[in-house]
């Protein structure tokens, strides 16, 4: 089965806080990204910038509108998706993820959701 996995983070935390903390944190993250990957379980990893559009349909037309959109503090940072035989299983996996590993993504308010997808199409043939 795959699983969503949703990174957050706290964006009035990381902009509060020095870049230079930013960076170093931001640094600690490649040792754990590469056993992450090297699980064989990631199938994608995308990290998202925080500029963002909402696209909806209203009086019958397709509106646009610029974001970020969240109502929270909260961001999304990124999204993976990881293949696994079950939700104990996706939780080991995302669990090597940077957000959980690096000290400093308590302090950013770092977490990760899991969710099963229920339907998954690619464009192209998987490998």
């Amino acid at each position: 089965m795959k699983y969503l996995c949703i990174g957050y983070f706290d964006r009035d935390k990381m902009d509060a806080s020095p870049k230079e903390d930013v960076e170093q944190a931001m640094s600690q993250c490649e040792p754990h990204l590469q056993e992450f990957y090297n699980s064989g379980q990631v199938l994608i990893d995308a990290g998202l910038d925080v500029e963002s559009r909402l696209l909806h349909r209203m009086d019958g037309k397709v509106r646009m509108l610029d974001g970020p959109f969240a109502e929270t503090k909260e961001m999304i940072g990124s999204v993976f998706i990881i293949e696994a035989q079950d939700m104990e299983e996706a939780a080991r996996a995302a669990s090597l993820h940077p957000a959980v590993q690096v000290d400093a993504g308590e302090r950013f308010g770092w977490r990760i959701e899991i969710r099963p997808i229920h339907y998954y199409k690619t464009s192209t043939p998987e490998a």
